[in-house]
Protein backbone atom coordinates (compact mmCIF):
# COMPACT_ATOMS: atom_id res chain seq x y z
CA UNK A 1 0.00 0.00 0.00
CA UNK A 2 1.28 3.71 -0.64
CA UNK A 3 0.64 5.89 2.27
CA UNK A 4 0.05 9.77 0.75
CA UNK A 5 2.70 12.34 2.46
CA UNK A 6 0.42 14.95 4.09
CA UNK A 7 -3.03 14.56 3.02
CA UNK A 8 -4.26 16.90 5.75
CA UNK A 9 -2.75 19.53 7.71
CA UNK A 10 -2.31 18.01 11.32
CA UNK A 11 -4.89 16.70 13.31
CA UNK A 12 -6.29 14.34 15.36
CA UNK A 13 -5.93 11.05 14.03
CA UNK A 14 -6.91 9.07 17.08
CA UNK A 15 -10.40 7.49 17.14
CA UNK A 16 -12.77 6.27 18.84
CA UNK A 17 -12.68 8.32 22.16
CA UNK A 18 -15.03 7.66 25.13
CA UNK A 19 -17.38 10.16 25.67
CA UNK A 20 -18.39 10.78 29.46
CA UNK A 21 -20.26 13.34 31.41
CA UNK A 22 -17.76 15.31 34.21
CA UNK A 23 -19.97 16.78 37.40
CA UNK A 24 -18.35 19.30 38.67
CA UNK A 25 -19.42 22.53 41.17
CA UNK A 26 -18.95 25.58 42.67
CA UNK A 27 -17.79 26.27 46.03
CA UNK A 28 -21.47 26.41 47.14
CA UNK A 29 -22.13 23.24 46.10
CA UNK A 30 -24.17 23.78 42.86
CA UNK A 31 -23.58 21.31 40.24
CA UNK A 32 -22.93 21.30 36.85
CA UNK A 33 -22.40 18.92 33.80
CA UNK A 34 -20.28 18.98 30.72
CA UNK A 35 -20.00 16.09 27.97
CA UNK A 36 -16.13 15.94 27.52
CA UNK A 37 -15.22 13.64 24.18
CA UNK A 38 -11.25 14.16 24.83
CA UNK A 39 -10.38 12.04 28.20
CA UNK A 40 -8.38 9.06 28.78
CA UNK A 41 -6.49 6.79 31.56
CA UNK A 42 -2.98 8.86 31.91
CA UNK A 43 -1.47 6.67 34.94
CA UNK A 44 -2.16 3.48 36.65
CA UNK A 45 -0.15 4.12 39.87
CA UNK A 46 -1.82 6.24 41.09
CA UNK A 47 -4.32 5.76 39.02
CA UNK A 48 -5.47 9.28 36.89
CA UNK A 49 -7.30 9.76 34.14
CA UNK A 50 -7.23 13.24 32.21
CA UNK A 51 -9.91 15.44 30.57
CA UNK A 52 -9.29 18.24 28.00
CA UNK A 53 -11.77 20.98 28.34
CA UNK A 54 -12.01 24.52 26.36
CA UNK A 55 -10.69 27.93 29.35
CA UNK A 56 -14.44 28.91 27.42
CA UNK A 57 -16.54 26.51 28.80
CA UNK A 58 -18.40 27.22 32.34
CA UNK A 59 -17.13 24.50 33.55
CA UNK A 60 -13.74 24.74 33.29
CA UNK A 61 -13.75 27.66 35.91
CA UNK A 62 -15.20 25.10 38.15
CA UNK A 63 -12.55 22.57 37.64
CA UNK A 64 -9.80 25.17 37.67
CA UNK A 65 -11.55 26.84 41.47
CA UNK A 66 -12.07 23.58 42.98
CA UNK A 67 -9.35 20.86 41.53
CA UNK A 68 -12.15 18.59 41.55
CA UNK A 69 -14.50 16.66 39.19
CA UNK A 70 -16.40 13.23 38.90
CA UNK A 71 -15.95 11.39 35.68
CA UNK A 72 -19.38 9.45 34.97
CA UNK A 73 -20.14 6.86 32.20
CA UNK A 74 -23.10 7.24 30.39
CA UNK A 75 -24.21 4.01 28.46
CA UNK A 76 -26.20 4.30 24.55
CA UNK A 77 -29.54 4.76 26.48
CA UNK A 78 -28.13 8.18 27.45
CA UNK A 79 -26.81 9.34 23.62
CA UNK A 80 -29.45 12.35 23.68
CA UNK A 81 -28.97 13.31 27.06
CA UNK A 82 -25.15 13.38 26.50
CA UNK A 83 -25.55 15.05 23.37
CA UNK A 84 -28.09 17.64 24.81
CA UNK A 85 -25.87 18.89 27.75
CA UNK A 86 -23.58 20.10 25.15
CA UNK A 87 -25.83 22.74 24.19
CA UNK A 88 -26.71 24.39 27.42
CA UNK A 89 -24.60 26.37 29.50
CA UNK A 90 -24.37 25.24 33.36
CA UNK A 91 -24.38 29.27 34.21
CA UNK A 92 -27.42 29.34 33.02
CA UNK A 93 -29.44 26.40 33.83
CA UNK A 94 -29.49 23.27 35.84
CA UNK A 95 -28.27 20.33 33.83
CA UNK A 96 -29.20 17.89 36.38
CA UNK A 97 -33.09 19.42 36.60
CA UNK A 98 -32.94 20.08 32.61
CA UNK A 99 -32.29 16.54 31.41
CA UNK A 100 -33.83 14.67 34.21
CA UNK A 101 -30.63 13.47 35.34
CA UNK A 102 -30.06 12.22 39.30
CA UNK A 103 -27.48 13.85 41.52
CA UNK A 104 -25.54 11.48 44.16
CA UNK A 105 -23.44 12.88 46.93
CA UNK A 106 -19.54 11.74 46.37
CA UNK A 107 -17.81 9.66 48.98
CA UNK A 108 -14.48 11.86 48.70
CA UNK A 109 -15.00 14.73 46.46
CA UNK A 110 -17.55 17.74 46.38
CA UNK A 111 -19.12 17.54 42.84
CA UNK A 112 -22.01 14.95 42.61
CA UNK A 113 -22.21 11.99 41.24
CA UNK A 114 -25.18 11.19 38.45
CA UNK A 115 -26.72 8.04 39.33
CA UNK A 116 -28.08 7.27 35.81
CA UNK A 117 -24.52 6.67 34.85
CA UNK A 118 -23.65 3.18 35.63
CA UNK A 119 -20.23 4.17 36.74
CA UNK A 120 -18.30 7.09 38.43
CA UNK A 121 -14.67 8.16 38.73
CA UNK A 122 -14.28 10.87 41.73
CA UNK A 123 -11.04 12.78 40.94
CA UNK A 124 -8.46 15.35 42.85
CA UNK A 125 -6.70 17.75 39.95
CA UNK A 126 -3.00 16.81 40.22
CA UNK A 127 -1.74 18.95 37.10
CA UNK A 128 -3.48 21.20 35.04
CA UNK A 129 -1.80 22.03 31.27
CA UNK A 130 -2.83 24.57 29.07
CA UNK A 131 -2.24 22.75 25.73
CA UNK A 132 -3.94 25.73 23.30
CA UNK A 133 -7.24 25.10 22.35
CA UNK A 134 -7.85 23.11 25.33
CA UNK A 135 -6.42 22.81 29.04
CA UNK A 136 -5.74 19.09 30.18
CA UNK A 137 -6.64 18.37 33.23
CA UNK A 138 -5.01 15.16 35.29
CA UNK A 139 -7.29 13.76 38.04
CA UNK A 140 -6.31 11.18 40.77
CA UNK A 141 -9.12 8.51 40.81
CA UNK A 142 -9.97 8.71 44.48
CA UNK A 143 -13.32 6.51 44.42
CA UNK A 144 -14.81 4.42 41.94
CA UNK A 145 -18.29 3.45 42.33
CA UNK A 146 -20.53 1.39 39.69
CA UNK A 147 -23.88 -0.73 39.84
CA UNK A 148 -23.45 -4.55 40.95
CA UNK A 149 -25.38 -5.40 37.61
CA UNK A 150 -22.41 -4.57 35.07
CA UNK A 151 -19.82 -6.12 36.98
CA UNK A 152 -17.59 -9.29 36.63
CA UNK A 153 -17.43 -11.77 39.57
CA UNK A 154 -14.22 -10.75 40.28
CA UNK A 155 -15.40 -7.33 40.36
CA UNK A 156 -14.09 -5.89 37.52
CA UNK A 157 -15.96 -3.68 35.03
CA UNK A 158 -17.63 -5.49 32.07
CA UNK A 159 -17.78 -2.96 29.18
CA UNK A 160 -19.77 -5.12 27.30
CA UNK A 161 -22.61 -4.92 30.00
CA UNK A 162 -22.12 -0.96 30.45
CA UNK A 163 -22.39 -0.29 26.30
CA UNK A 164 -20.85 2.89 26.54
CA UNK A 165 -20.56 5.61 23.87
CA UNK A 166 -17.14 6.32 22.24
CA UNK A 167 -17.18 9.80 19.62
CA UNK A 168 -15.42 8.61 15.95
CA UNK A 169 -14.79 12.21 15.13
CA UNK A 170 -18.03 13.97 15.11
CA UNK A 171 -19.67 10.52 15.64
CA UNK A 172 -21.34 8.64 18.33
CA UNK A 173 -20.99 4.94 18.30
CA UNK A 174 -21.56 2.08 20.56
CA UNK A 175 -18.20 -0.31 21.45
CA UNK A 176 -17.65 -3.41 19.26
CA UNK A 177 -17.23 -6.76 20.84
CA UNK A 178 -13.87 -7.99 22.58
CA UNK A 179 -11.67 -9.36 19.92
CA UNK A 180 -8.66 -10.45 22.80
CA UNK A 181 -7.27 -9.75 25.44
CA UNK A 182 -3.66 -8.04 26.68
CA UNK A 183 -1.18 -10.42 25.97
CA UNK A 184 -3.10 -13.24 23.93
CA UNK A 185 -0.24 -13.78 21.62
CA UNK A 186 2.19 -14.24 24.42
CA UNK A 187 -0.34 -16.33 26.95
CA UNK A 188 -2.33 -19.43 26.14
CA UNK A 189 -4.72 -17.65 29.47
CA UNK A 190 -5.09 -14.55 31.48
CA UNK A 191 -2.70 -12.80 33.47
CA UNK A 192 -3.51 -10.89 36.33
CA UNK A 193 -0.68 -8.73 36.57
CA UNK A 194 0.04 -4.67 36.81
CA UNK A 195 1.06 -4.77 32.78
CA UNK A 196 0.54 -0.69 32.00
Amino acid sequence: MKKIAEVKQPMIGLYHLPVVLVTCCDEEGRPNIIPIGWVGGVCSNPPQVGIAVRPRRFSYKLIERMGQFVVNIPEERLLDVVDKTGFSSGGKVDKFEKFGLTPLPASKVKPPLIEECSVNLECLVRHALNLGSHTFFVGEIVAVHADEEILKENGEIDYTRLKPIVLKHDEYCGMTLPLGWYGFTKYKKRVVNEVY
